[in-house]
């Protein structure tokens, strides 16, 4: 079935009458096309094997490898651990089986866990040893992502469809959550008694770095069942970011916020208070979803965020938009002071920092935005 345009065109020898009539419409065709996008306005269904297929690493590591990873001579560990994680990938490739004849019992499934500081490459040699297995084996996502899968799919159902992975590889494993970090306990307990092979990472505060041994403790207390399947892989070195951990650069003003989303086609435009509060009202492994088809997001009259849940909310929400390398642009007070000095001492200021940290890397293209407009 053909359906007429919205906007009839008008030919040379219409009447005036027919002109003027058709303006009004053309108008409000070319006023819907300059009103930005809001992810207020978007409610995304998510089916369960969406949520699965993108537990792979994020893009801006796609195209990293084993061969791309290149260790800093000062520092020995570097090359060891990617050494180590070369010879861990041929063995969940090729696992050594076991035989009734000799009485040989099959080798348990690797388990590395990469500790070192802020900016040293663990996500890099994470991201790499997932492709090395193989992203159609491996399932790879942040310990938030698997905690979300949990609750969206419920404990048991989690297990079963991330059992048939050869690998699970858990970045920024988070150890500032009791309850959480309990859950994924279990739930990686399960896979590895079922043969699956377990990386992870710690995120590691900035002010300990060259401290990586602290982080590995924690790690191996927390995950009291499994710290003897464990190996522990230090991984040394300098911040290869060489970023400030808090972003310093100034925020925008709200009508430049506005004219660069405008001008921009794909970006979306929130007023922040507003977005976190459609936040509260989409589940998290949601967040993903929403943001299909963004190419920057502008928030205007960004301030201190006053809520642990709301500010636990917009973590999410950055973690999501770093993973896709979408930029942002901050009006209002942009980031200084979003989050509170109490929250930035608290049991959850390793996110904090953490989202301080990547939203300073987007807020910072999405000045360039603004810019080159």
């Amino acid at each position: 079935m053909t359906v007429p345009d919205a906007t009839p065109a008008v030919s040379p020898d219409a009447t005036p009458g027919a002109a003027r009539d058709a303006r009004p419409a053309a108008t409000a065709a070319a006023t819907r096309a300059a009103t930005p996008v809001s992810l207020a306005g978007r409610r995304p269904e998510v089916p369960v094997a969406r949520l699965l297929a993108e537990l792979v690493p994020p893009r801006h590591f796609a195209a990293e490898s084993f061969d791309t990873y290149l260790p800093d001579p000062q520092f020995a560990s570097q090359g060891s651990a990617l050494a180590r994680l070369r010879a861990v990938a041929a063995a969940i490739r090729e696992p050594a089986r076991g035989s009734w004849l000799t009485g040989r019992r099959r080798a348990p499934a690797p388990a590395v866990y990469l500790d070192g500081g802020f900016g040293v490459g663990k996500t890099h040699l994470l991201a790499s040893l997932a492709h090395a297995v193989g992203t159609d084996r491996t399932a790879y996502g942040t310990f938030v992502e698997f905690t979300n899968l949990v609750g969206a799919l419920g404990f048991a159902p989690t297990v079963e469809a991330l059992a048939g992975n050869a690998l699970v590889a858990i970045d920024e494993f988070e150890l500032d959550d009791p309850g959480d970090t309990v859950l994924m306990s279990r739930l990686l307990r399960e896979l590895a008694d079922r043969g699956v092979a377990l990386a992870a990472t710690s995120n590691t505060l900035p002010e300990s770095l060259g401290e990586g041994r602290f982080a590995a403790e924690d790690f191996l207390r927390e995950i009291q069942a499994l710290a003897a399947r464990f190996e522990v892989l230090r991984v040394d070195g300098e911040d290869y970011r060489h970023r400030a951990t808090v972003t310093e650069g100034a925020p925008l003003p709200d009508a430049a916020v506005r004219a660069a989303v405008r001008a921009r086609p794909g970006a979306t435009l929130d007023d922040f208070r507003t977005l976190l509060g459609h936040l509260a009202q989409v589940h998290p492994s949601r967040y993903g979803a929403l943001l299909d088809g963004v190419s920057a997001v502008g928030l205007t009259a960004v301030g201190p965020v006053e809520h642990e849940s709301e500010a636990l909310r917009l973590v999410v929400l950055v973690d999501r938009l770093y993973d896709r390398d979408v930029p942002v642009l901050l009006g209002g007070s942009g980031a200084r002071g979003l989050f509170s000095p109490a929250m930035l001492r608290g049991g959850y200021r390793k996110k904090y920092f953490r989202a301080l940290s990547r939203l300073g890397a987007l807020a910072d293209d999405g000045g360039e935005l603004t810019a080159s407009g």
